[in-house]
Parts: structure tokens; C-alpha cells; sequence
């Protein structure tokens, strides 16, 4: 039986070297359609419940209760109904799945800007630059996982190793809700005795066609010789088997820091920040400061990208995590921080929600565009120039000595109470 390091609440100490064997996570969130469209419904929560699956449809995602009763995603609405007659059935929100993804990868790159998103509910993410700050990879998929339950109510599973396919295979090994960490050293303990289906990338077709051949598991493919691979399946096919079967594919992410993601070179249609308080705060006060920080985040974020958004959005959840999320389109894109924190207070006061204890308060803005590319760039700020001015002047001071040294003066001083875990900005 193969030693792998797998947590589901705790995490063990590192062994030695896996801190700079083992760069690359694999985070996977659990269910995640399905949890997400119950995570305000508690009385759900032990259900079978399909997402998707109406007339004539096919089911989207299913919990873990209803995948018991061999429900699975791509299957029909019909077939989901006859295996668990007793399920739940919802319709996809896709704003709502759309904007948790968004906070989900926002919180990624919190922890490293090299992130390769392949999915709404998955990403890599190369954490070798962060190890010293956050500790090792283990620990700081242990912080990702602490980080997105805290802030979304959802639960994600992470493989850590030292290439992306084992990094994939160790997430799968990992569900639901835990970490498992595959050095290299492990690698054919760990996978070869896996179907040759179970490596990422190989699809069906491939599988079938490797059974064909007799090389049924990884390990009868990583005992190939590669040239003979290359003979039975074609050059390239052959050598990239070859290599997934080792654990010595990819090890670096097709990502780029900022605002791109994959692999497009396109900005994101939005961009945010959320925090979750240390304690409960029904007061307005201490909220519109913690809206006040995130807001010139969130705007400095913007300015460094080159892009502007003309719809701002405040999230708040609750101490019962009921959550709600408001927007206001503004007559043009903006980046300017005074002008997205006015429209989010305005945003907040609509609410009313007269004390109400918040949990969490989040800010972003949507719909962006290349600043450059807005056909009056000089209003951006025309409405009051003196705020664009003094944002640019804060950016260059922060360029040259730091995110510390400048900051809205309503926050000097100011010793948050929000929980955190070591790092997260």
C-alpha cells in the first residue's frame, strides 16, 4: 500500500524535501455546482440533490448523496430519476455559480498570481514563490482549503506534487475534502496500478485503444519502452504517455500573473475582493472600513492591469451564511477608488439591514475593458479628476516602497479583526 500524505482536517508535518518537491497544487472543488446551489439550504445538505436534469435535459452535477445512487454528471434527467426517485432536482444558477468561481479564483491568486484555471471549479497553482512566507505546499493547501470554506461555505480537495497529471491523479485521490501530497519519489507507488484511463488527459478513446494493445494499467505503460510507444500509438502520443506514466510531464503553469487567465491573453470580465470578519460586526462603521480596504485593493488591482469596469457590486453574507450580492452601473468605467467605494456604500445603505450581524463583505467591479481602448479615456475621472490623480500618485509610492506605506487615512491605524490566515492580503 502506498504512503501518501492525506489530510481531511489537520495536516501532518512535511516530510523533508517536500516543501521543493512538490510546487504545484490541484485544487478541486467538491461537488461544486451542487454545493454551491445548497449551501444556503441546510436542509439539503444530507439529500441526494441533482443541479440540471429538467425535461428532456441532462444532469449538470450531483452531491455526494445522489453520485451514491450512481448519479452522474452528463447522465440523463430520465435515468438520474430512476436511480434515485427521491432526489432533489434543481436548475443551475449560473450567476450565482459564475460569481463564487470568480471569488474562488480570486482567492487563489491571493496565495500566488500563478494560477492556470482549466474550469469554473478547478485550477493549479504554482506555489514555489510562496513557501517562504506561507510555508510548505502541504500547509498551503491546507490555508486554500481553510480560505475557500470560510469564505464560500463549499469544500475543495487538494493534490500537491511535483508535476500537474500527478498533481490531477492526487486531487481525485483526495475527495472529498482533503489534501494528498505525491513526492516523486512515490509516484509509481501511487499511480501505477491505476487504469491508464485515470491519467489526465487520456480519454476514452486512447483507453480503449491502449486495452487493445494489453497496456491495461500505468504501470504497464511506464514499462514500455518509449520508443516502442511511440511505435504503437505515434511520436508524440507515445512520448507524452511515456511521460505521464513517470510523473515527469508539465511542471510549469500556462498562466499569467494579473488579470489574464487561461491562456487567452484577454482580462477578466470582473474583479474583486472579499473578506470574512475575525467576529460577526453589525456595525456600519467597521464594515464600510473593511469595504474602504478592499475597495482600493480591488481599484489598484485595476489600475496595475491597464482596465476599468462600470458596474460595481457588493457582496455581504451573514452570520447564517445567507448571502446577497447587489450591483450599480455607473454611466462609464471607472478604476477610481472613491468613486467605486461611493457607489458601494450607496450599495450597502440599500440594503437596510439595520445591525444585522455580517459574516463576510465583499466588493468587485464588472464588465471590464482595456482602459486604452475606451474611446474617451480622459473620462475616467473627469467627474472628479483631483481622486484619479491622487489614486496614480498612491500607485507610484506603493511601486516604490510598498503596499504599507499608503492608505486611505480612514484606515491608519486601523487593526483589522478579520480572520486570516498567515499571508492572505
Amino acid at each position: 500500500m502506498v504512503r501518501v500524505s492525506a489530510t481531511r482536517g489537520g495536516a501532518r508535518p512535511a516530510q523533508p524535501g517536500e516543501e521543493v518537491a512538490t510546487p504545484l497544487l490541484h485544487v478541486d472543488m467538491d461537488a461544486f455546482y451542487a454545493s454551491v446551489m445548497t449551501r444556503d439550504r441546510p436542509e439539503l445538505r444530507d439529500v441526494p440533490v441533482v443541479v440540471g436534469g429538467g425535461h428532456r435535459g441532462v444532469v449538470l452535477a450531483a452531491n455526494y448523496p445522489a453520485r451514491a445512487y450512481g448519479v452522474r454528471s452528463a447522465m440523463s434527467g430520465t435515468r438520474a430519476r430512476r436511480l434515485c426517485p427521491h432526489a432533489v432536482f434543481l436548475a443551475p444558477d449560473y450567476d450565482l455559480v459564475s460569481s463564487v468561481s470568480a471569488s474562488v479564483m480570486e482567492a487563489f491568486r491571493r496565495v500566488t498570481p500563478h494560477v492556470e484555471a482549466i474550469s469554473l471549479d478547478e485550477a493549479f497553482l504554482d506555489v514555489s514563490g510562496a513557501t517562504r512566507l506561507l510555508g510548505t505546499p502541504r500547509e498551503i493547501a491546507e490555508l486554500v482549503r481553510a480560505r475557500i470554506h470560510d469564505e464560500q461555505a463549499i469544500t475543495c480537495s487538494v493534490g500537491v506534487a511535483a508535476s500537474i497529471s500527478v498533481a490531477k491523479l492526487a486531487s481525485r485521490r483526495a475527495k472529498p475534502d482533503g489534501v494528498v501530497v505525491v513526492p516523486p519519489d512515490r509516484v509509481a507507488a501511487f499511480s501505477h496500478h491505476l487504469d491508464v484511463g485515470e491519467l489526465y488527459g487520456v480519454g476514452e478513446a486512447t483507453r480503449r485503444r491502449l486495452h487493445r494493445l494489453g497496456l491495461r494499467t500505468v504501470g504497464e505503460v511506464a514499462r514500455t519502452p518509449v520508443e516502442q510507444l511511440r511505435e504503437l500509438v505515434g511520436q508524440h502520443l507515445g512520448g507524452h504517455l511515456h511521460d505521464l506514466a513517470w510523473g515527469t510531464d508539465r511542471h510549469e503553469l500556462r498562466s499569467r500573473a494579473g488579470v489574464f487567465g487561461h491562456g487567452e491573453g484577454r482580462p477578466e470580465r470582473s474583479m474583486g475582493a472579499q473578506e470574512t470578519f475575525g467576529a460577526d460586526s453589525g456595525d456600519r462603521a467597521t464594515i464600510l472600513r473593511e469595504v474602504l480596504r478592499l475597495t482600493a485593493k480591488v481599484c489598484g488591482r485595476l489600475r496595475r492591469a491597464g482596465v476599468a469596469g462600470p458596474t460595481v457590486a457588493l457582496t455581504v453574507r451573514f452570520a447564517d451564511f445567507r448571502t446577497i450580492s447587489r450591483s450599480r452601473t455607473l454611466g462609464e468605467p471607472t478604476d477610481t477608488t472613491q468613486e467605486v467605494y461611493a457607489a458601494a456604500v450607496g450599495l450597502f445603505d440599500g440594503l437596510d439591514l439595520r445591525g444585522a450581524r455580517l459574516r463576510l463583505v465583499g466588493v468587485r467591479v464588472e464588465g471590464l475593458v482595456p482602459r486604452a481602448g475606451l474611446s474617451h479615456q480622459g473620462l475616467l475621472g473627469e467627474r472628479d479628476r483631483g481622486w484619479a490623480e491622487a489614486d496614480r500618485a498612491v500607485d507610484r509610492a506603493v511601486g516604490r516602497f510598498g503596499p504599507a506605506v499608503v492608505r486611505p487615512a480612514a484606515l491608519l491605524g486601523d487593526r483589522p479583526t478579520r480572520s486570516r490566515g498567515p499571508g492572505f492580503a
